[in-house]
């Protein structure tokens, strides 16, 4: 998603982390179409249970992955930037594509979500005028402005993360150590911040993911972190294997009450679960993916325009086919390879040859494609 190849020239591994979880977030969001838990638009028949897993195994880890990326990226950032050069690169590269998705590209998913739980009958233009009535808080309600962009909220969270930690960035000075103790530290510090209870998005709380990025900045981008990671990784492994078992069993066969006993142990499955995925994710692309290519540049620049335009595209194809008599591995191939084949025409074909669009999702200019608008505009003139 966020993208910043300048502050990652030898650490493709972190490029690769971003492509390939931008791809998983895709992947989960067509998932969501036939698993039980409550979304914009929903297949006539649901799946409970190889989907429903395999949901639950990617939302273990896939959001946290970003903060920790965007933390690693900060640190960098911070390094090459003065801090209103950083405040004017954040609101360009974050908030530009959040505003606009929020008023372009959210308001045909709420349609669709009001169309679908008959909640709303007319046309998407009849419907526009009412897309402010009240705000969206959740699935199924009754307020219509998404202000947070739906699936963006992850623009608006590290939007707002970044402009918080700078005081703390600035004045604690960054930790170059990371030993064992951290290890397990780091984590309790995860469970105890559980306990505060914000705002959730993505399976976590906002506090879980500032803690994540604070580590990203301070730890993940580390050289000990990666030392540390290189002699202890058969150690997360075999927990990541063990609590993933235990943690998507639990829920289920018997997910716990909330205020129970069994929530608190529940949560702290999930917890160390989530930090030993991140940890064999960070070692593994280290290990095999510290290399660039062709493919890697190509896919890591558009992995902000795909982030932004994937769900829009994937609510649209699912609201069409929700009451087809077909099988749902029929639907998911077809939902999988159409949604696909869309965002990534609309990218290649059409996002990254206009410089506005390009602006418009989050992009850098193309410097051919402006030279090119300037040669057309001077063409234009002396015809």
């Amino acid at each position: 998603m966020e993208n910043n190849n300048n502050s990652f020239k030898r650490q493709y591994d972190m490029d690769w982390i971003r492509v390939l979880a931008t791809f998983g977030v895709f992947l989960y969001h067509c998932s969501m179409f036939f698993n039980p838990f409550p979304w914009h638009v929903k297949n006539n028949e649901l799946d409970s249970e190889i989907i429903l897993v395999f949901s639950l195994f990617l939302g273990a880890w896939m959001m946290p992955i970003f903060f920790a990326i965007s933390g690693i990226n900060v640190s960098y950032a911070l390094k090459k930037r003065n801090i209103s050069s950083y405040i004017k690169e954040r609101i360009i590269r974050l908030g530009v594509p959040l505003v606009f998705g929020v008023f372009i590209l959210t308001p045909p998913q709420v349609f669709i979500e009001r169309i679908s739980n008959n909640q709303f009958n007319g046309s998407f233009l009849e419907f526009f005028p009412h897309y402010f009535d009240g705000v969206y808080l959740d699935f199924g309600g009754t307020g219509n402005f998404a202000f947070f962009g739906l699936h963006l909220w992850y623009l608006l969270v590290l939007l707002v993360f970044s402009f918080l930690t700078i005081p703390l960035f600035k004045i604690l000075p960054k930790i170059n150590k990371f030993g064992i103790m951290h290890l397990f530290l780091l984590p309790s510090i995860l469970f105890v911040g559980g306990i505060i209870k914000t705002q959730g998005l993505g399976g976590w709380d906002l506090v879980f993911y500032l803690i994540i990025l604070i580590y990203g900045y301070y730890f993940f981008s580390s050289q000990d972190f990666r030392n540390t990671l290189k002699a202890t990784f058969k150690v997360h492994f075999i927990l990541a294997a063990i609590t993933s078992v235990i943690y998507i069993l639990w829920f289920m066969k018997a997910f716990p009450q909330p205020g129970s006993v069994q929530e608190i142990f529940f949560y702290a499955v999930r917890t160390i679960n989530c930090w030993s995925l991140l940890l064999c994710i960070f070692f593994l692309a280290e290990k095999y993916l510290s290399f660039s290519n062709s493919f890697l540049k190509y896919t890591s620049e558009a992995s902000m325009p795909f982030y932004v335009l994937h769900q829009p595209i994937i609510v649209f194809l699912s609201f069409f086919i929700r009451e087809l008599s077909w099988s749902i591995p029929a639907k998911l191939i077809f939902l999988i390879l159409t949604s696909f084949i869309l965002i990534m025409a609309c990218y290649h074909f059409v996002i990254r040859r206009l410089n506005i669009l390009r602006f418009l999702f989050g992009m850098k200019g193309n410097k051919l494609v402006i030279q090119r608008d300037h040669a057309q505009t001077n063409y234009a003139k002396y015809k």
